[in-house]
């Protein structure tokens, strides 16, 4: 048995609000400044050429300033900021281009690209509440700022609408697929697919964040790991449908025991790890001994058969043994270790000596 090492799927899975995480949204926001503070750069000099000094000149502010935030958005803690702040001042920016007269007569397709930047760097809610707006204000732009005396003009604005709204729409659409997809895939990266519960990696996600919690909060909790006794037997002897199927029924007998507060999850093999929230030490003991004589005379049918085992626990209290997720997973499985060396079916709390309730049998009986 080994302290899991895993990553926190569940901050992850916080960081994709859009189809990209933190990191690869800085990355991609670097670029954008790069890019976009050369082409301001460019147009600058073509509209001072023109003669749109005015124009000219907040293009070639606005260059310094994106050149300034490709370096600060490195490392700065407010990324959400930033990208707010790129979109709105780009977005209205080009809404800007659209009123100047002749400024350029294809500057409308910028408009184009609102969804789909939206969504990329802020997800479907935000995105869509950032993009709807602008797209509705720069085809009003568009429509007042082009005079529709003709046909030709007329046809030129509902492309724009049409597109417009098609664009929002497949990107809209896209977005609430891959959240499904994502979410899917986590829920099944999180689960233990025989029981349904929370798998290794989640567990240690979890164990970390109440970690976390409990110490910002002054809190504690038990952490337990707990283990079928000879559960191998029943493999061997009966096959692994049945082993399966008391699998199954120990999660469940788990999870209708302990409360929503707390955390159950099967972390391999015939191993499971509980994590009691807000319980003292002697209070979580008799919770996790009552456990284990629920689990001594629970019986699993199997067709003839009827399979009865017990099962080992080993608790650990935080913050008195230990005050990070590994300490505290190596403490309960020392304890789990010793209540297994000392005969099984027992309870074994850090610094207590394991205690055996009292006719209760050592080992699981498979009977027919």
């Amino acid at each position: 048995m080994t302290t899991p090492q895993e990553t926190d799927l569940g901050l992850s899975l916080e960081q994709s609000r859009s189809g990209l995480r933190d990191g690869h949204r800085r990355s991609l926001m670097r670029t954008l400044f790069l890019v976009t503070g050369g082409a301001l750069m460019v147009f600058g000099t073509l509209q001072f050429l023109n003669n749109h000094l005015l124009l000219a000149s907040a293009e070639f502010l606005v260059s310094g300033l994106l050149f300034f935030g490709r370096y600060r958005i490195r490392r700065t803690p407010n990324l959400e900021r930033w990208i707010y702040g790129y979109l709105i001042s780009g977005f209205s920016f080009a809404l800007l281009i659209l009123i100047v007269p002749d400024a350029s007569i294809t500057a409308y397709v910028w408009i184009l690209m609102i969804p789909v930047l939206s969504y990329l760097l802020l997800g479907k809610r935000a995105g869509f509440r950032l993009s709807a707006p602008f797209l509705l204000a720069g085809c009003v732009v568009y429509a007042v700022s082009t005079s529709l005396g003709n046909v030709i003009a007329v046809i030129d604005l509902l492309n724009l609408v049409l597109c417009a709204v098609l664009m929002l729409a497949f990107v809209h659409i896209y977005e609430t697929r891959r959240e499904e997809a994502e979410m899917k895939l986590f829920t099944m990266a999180q689960s233990d697919f025989l029981t349904g519960l929370a798998n290794r990696a989640s567990f240690h996600s979890t164990l970390t964040r109440t970690v976390a919690e409990c110490a910002r909060s002054g809190s504690g909790f038990a952490l337990v790991i707990m283990d079928l006794d000879h559960f191998k037997v029943v493999n061997d002897t009966m096959g692994h449908d049945a082993g399966d199927q008391t699998l199954t029924r120990i999660g469940t007998l788990l999870t209708e025991r302990v409360r929503t507060t707390d955390s159950v999850a099967r972390l391999g093999g015939e191993e499971f790890g509980l994590i009691l929230r807000d319980l003292k030490f002697d209070d979580s003991y008799e919770l996790v001994d009552e456990l284990r004589e629920r689990i001594a005379r629970m019986e699993v049918p199997y067709g003839d058969a009827t399979i009865r085992l017990t099962a080992s626990f080993g608790i650990a209290h935080f913050p008195e043994h230990g005050r990070s997720a590994e300490t505290l997973y190596r403490v309960a499985d020392r304890c789990l270790y010793t209540g297994k060396q000392s005969g099984r079916n027992t309870v074994v709390r850090a610094g207590v000596s394991a205690v055996r309730a009292a006719g209760q049998p050592s080992d699981r009986r498979t009977q027919s």
